[in-house]
Order: C-alpha cells, then sequence, then structure tokens
C-alpha cells in the first residue's frame, strides 16, 4: 500500500514547497519530490501545485509515497566481503573494479546485483536501480560501504550522511610532494562547465565541500594521505585533490593521462566507516585494510 503523510505548516511559511517536504521528511531527496508533486501525489489544502509553490502558514499538506515497484535488477551469486549484518542493514567492503548500482553500460556485476541474491530484502526508497543504497563509491574505488535492508533504517542512515554525523575515512596516494602534513581543502563543488561528464570547483550552481587531509608517507614523486571527507560530494577527493595540485594516482579524469603504475583506476580505498545504528542507536565502525593490489603498487615505491 502507498505511504501517506500530512503536515500542517507552521514552521517554514514562505519557503517553496519541494524545499519545504525535504527538510521535514528523512530520506526523501528533493529531486524525488519534485516528482511526487508534478505526478500530483502531492497536495495542498485538497489541490495540486507546483513544486515552486510557497507554503503558508495553515497550510495542509498531504504527501502519497507510491508503492515500490518490483525490482528489474537481477540478483546475482556474486561473493561479498560482509563486514556487518543485521535485520537493517548491511556493511560490505568493496572491491575495485565494481559499481555500486546498475547504471548504463553496467546492467550487471554490481553491487546492488549481488546485494540482491544475497539479502532478501533491501530499502526501495532509492528506487528499482539503487535498492538500499544510501551512499555510492565510484567504479574503482575500494572499501567499505552501507545498504539499507528497510525504509526506516534507509531514512536513519540518510539523516546522518545530511547532518554529517557518518565519519568517513580514505587512503589515497597522490602525484607530487605535499608540502603541509595537515591540511583542509574548503572549495565548493559542481558540474564542470566545460565537461559535463566531471565535477569541478566552481563558485556558480555548487555546493559546499570540505575534505581534510593528513599525510601518512612521502615518496618519490608520489604523497600518501590519510582523508577524512566533511561533505559527500560526487567525487569530492578526487576534485579537492586535483585542485590543489595533486590528482590522485591513476585518475586520469582528473589528473595525467598517462600513469607508469599499474593502477587501472584512481589509488582511493575508503578505510573506515562509523555511524549510528538507526534502529539500537548504538555506535558502529568498521575499518578495512588497503586492498593487496594497492599494498603493492607502495611497496614498489621510492621513499622520498
Amino acid at each position: 500500500m502507498p505511504e501517506k503523510s500530512v503536515f500542517q505548516v507552521n514552521v517554514g511559511a514562505g519557503k517553496r514547497l519541494d524545499v519545504y517536504l525535504a527538510d521535514v521528511t528523512e530520506g526523501l531527496s528533493r529531486s524525488f519530490i519534485q516528482k511526487l508533486i508534478t505526478e500530483g501525489m502531492v497536495l495542498v489544502s485538497g489541490e495540486a501545485v507546483r513544486p515552486s509553490y510557497k507554503v503558508r502558514s495553515g497550510d495542509r499538506i498531504s504527501l502519497d509515497i507510491p508503492e515500490v515497484v518490483g525490482l528489474e535488477v537481477r540478483p546475482e551469486l556474486i561473493p561479498l566481503d560482509i563486514y556487518y549484518e543485521d535485520s537493517d542493514l548491511i556493511v560490505v567492503n568493496k572491491p575495485r573494479g565494481m559499481v555500486v548500482h546498475p547504471a548504463a553500460g553496467n546492467y550487471s556485476g554490481t553491487l546492488v546485483n549481488a546485494l540482491l541474491f544475497h539479502c532478501r530484502d533491501l530499502s526501495g526508497i532509492n528506487g528499482v536501480a539503487r535498492p538500499g543504497i544510501v551512499h555510492r563509491l565510484d567504479k574503482n574505488t575500494s572499501g567499505l560501504i552501507v545498504a539499507a535492508k528497510t525504509d526506516a533504517a534507509h531514512c536513519g542512515l540518510a539523516k546522518q550522511l545530511k547532518e554529517r554525523q557518518v565519519k568517513r575515512q580514505y587512503l589515497a596516494l597522490v602525484h607530487g610532494q605535499v608540502k603541509k602534513d595537515a591540511g583542509i581543502v574548503d572549495a565548493p563543488i559542481g558540474r564542470d562547465p566545460g565537461d559535463r561528464q566531471k565535477m569541478a570547483v566552481v563558485d556558480k550552481n555548487s555546493k559546499y565541500a570540505v575534505t581534510h587531509y593528513k599525510v601518512i608517507k612521502r615518496y618519490a614523486g608520489y604523497t600518501y594521505l590519510y582523508l577524512r571527507l566533511e561533505t559527500g560530494r560526487t567525487h569530492q577527493i578526487r576534485v579537492h585533490m586535483a585542485y590543489i595540485g595533486h590528482p590522485l594516482a591513476g585518475d586520469p579524469k582528473y589528473g595525467p593521462a598517462r600513469s607508469h603504475l599499474s593502477l587501472g583506476g584512481q589509488f582511493l580505498h575508503a578505510a573506515k566507516l562509523g555511524f549510528i545504528h538507526p534502529r539500537t542507536r548504538a555506535y558502529l565502525e568498521f575499518e578495512a585494510p588497503l586492498p593487496q593490489e594497492l599494498s603493492e603498487v607502495l611497496e614498489g615505491l621510492l621513499p622520498a
């Protein structure tokens, strides 16, 4: 059955309807809310309105979230490196080269295909192509990722991400010698106006983005870094490191087109993940070691 919610506007008068609903609901993106509004699933005092409608004090807003459509993505027997699992969520260590969810050119062999085979149920909030996916890692980024089995868990985890309560720490190898032992990159990220397939540090149509870094070791021509995300924008680490003149090793999209290192993709590993369990409220933290192929790359480098 569809899920129905009713909101009475007491605080927030003057906001756009889509913005207001994004603020008062959990786990629903503004774009998804806009889709519901245009499809007539949102009524204000019984009438359909536009997403740009400015809510007024006393407005009674009804929101119908349609029943999740049956999944079209096929389950596939793909081994998973599981770090934690219960009836609400699952934490896995994703290998390099695995796409998180099906998309053009990658309709099988994804993490979602594997999760659908392993888990009986996954949250349907992100739609049929991305069931259970709360956050993502790029194809060639290895490491820890959490997926939700229930909508309640999904909403709880999404709220923590939005409020920057999720601990996400990475290991990366970058080009050049990073001079400072530690630093912060505070630069807004948006779509690259010159290449829509890339993100970039831009002032217009961008979002606040902050990355903390600390030098672990310096090598000849490279620096090994520990990084902590304060925000979670698309390609954030890759963009921020390129922005300060130290693109990730093996990343042709944001760095040199060719590298003498045999990487097949950026050297980036999601090493630590911590969050509050959305149901039990217990704090959970997990740590995954650097993959063997990346450890071997470090072993082959000369010290600075």
